[in-house]
């Protein structure tokens, strides 16, 4: 494994870890050159279904836009990385299980919704409030007072 901040090839493992559903396998690494530390993830290599955005076009799953607009919506928030990992792990699990091998962007933000709405209510809020596109403030207030109930 190359290191990102020096490009030396001759890494070493220092510490691995199981994640707790055994999805993927964490490694703590140290560069032989910089000596400076980093993690890398192995996760067995599969295919998601495509996701169908609202104007019928198809695009490949995007693993990293997803931590994107998840990054997005909890900046500044107290979620640890772990936490957003375990997120992108159940969003990605649901994705494989379903049948279709084409999921529409709705169902995809749906996902997100969910496990945003159980991580922090905040981020919750700032996810819906782009990704439900709210035409007026009082549509927005109901939507806000229906999570306060």
């Amino acid at each position: 494994m190359r290191c990102p901040f020096c490009s030396h090839a001759d890494t070493q493992v220092m510490e691995t870890r199981v994640s707790e559903d055994a999805a993927f396998i964490r490694r703590r690494r140290q560069c032989g050159s910089c000596e400076k530390r980093f993690t890398t993830y192995e996760r067995p290599e599969v295919t998601f279904p495509s996701v169908v955005k609202k104007d019928g076009r198809r695009i490949d799953y995007d693993r990293t836009k997803l931590l994107a607009s998840l990054n997005i919506a909890l900046r500044k928030r107290p979620v640890g990385t772990e936490q957003i990992d375990g997120m992108i792990e159940r969003i990605e699990e649901k994705l494989l299980n379903a049948p279709a091998r084409e999921v529409p962007s709705q169902r995809l933000g749906e996902l997100v919704m969910r496990e945003l709405k159980k991580a922090d209510k905040v981020a919750y809020v700032r996810f819906a409030s782009v990704y439900r596109s709210f035409e007026d403030v009082d549509e927005f207030k109901s939507f806000v007072d229906d999570i306060r109930k």
